[in-house]
């Protein structure tokens, strides 16, 4: 048997997308990139924080700039510096040798910012509670508007805490 006749003989074996979910995503993304520009004139900043985790919620965070997501599309931008990021999306239980620049990087992120706490370790520890190790969660260190649950939460999920954290009066 070719190689050609097994491919054609093969059954598809991928999952359909899942066309309501990209448009509630869009919504989101919409509805995020609308608060923004009136809250802070402009696209948001984001700045991504790794208190202390395992990477799941990271990886869910990224996931939000792969092709499928997109958010750049919706001017929702990534950044390297505090000083340039209107909302910190902050993971994991905060480790002792976090917990400094964690503060730090809050004081150098300019007013008024969002910040959202990204997982169940960034809202109680999870699996790290009680460990030497860890001084706490998110909201022992900074302030957090949102605390978005999940180990680790869906980007989906990701975002609408932005947008929960954007809605709230200021």
């Amino acid at each position: 048997m070719t190689l050609f006749s097994k491919i054609l003989k093969t059954p598809v074996v991928t999952e359909p997308l899942r066309t309501d979910e990209d448009a509630q995503v869009e919504i989101l993304a919409r509805h995020i990139d609308e608060r923004a520009r009136r809250l802070f004139g402009r696209s948001l900043h984001i700045r991504e924080v790794d208190a202390g985790s395992c990477n799941g919620c990271e990886l869910e965070i990224g996931a939000l700039n792969n092709p499928y997501y997109d958010l750049e599309r919706f001017g929702l931008h990534f950044v390297a510096s505090p000083r340039h990021a209107d909302c910190l999306l902050v993971t994991g239980p905060v480790t002792r040798n976090m917990a400094d620049p964690l503060k730090r990087t809050y004081d150098a992120t300019p007013d008024p910012k969002i910040v959202v706490a990204v997982g169940d370790c960034a809202r109680d520890c999870g699996v790290f509670a009680g460990g030497y190790g860890v001084v706490g969660p998110v909201s022992s260190v900074v302030s957090v508007d949102v605390v978005v649950s999940g180990c680790p939460p869906t980007p989906r999920a990701i975002l609408a805490g932005i947008l929960a954290a954007l809605e709230r009066p200021r």
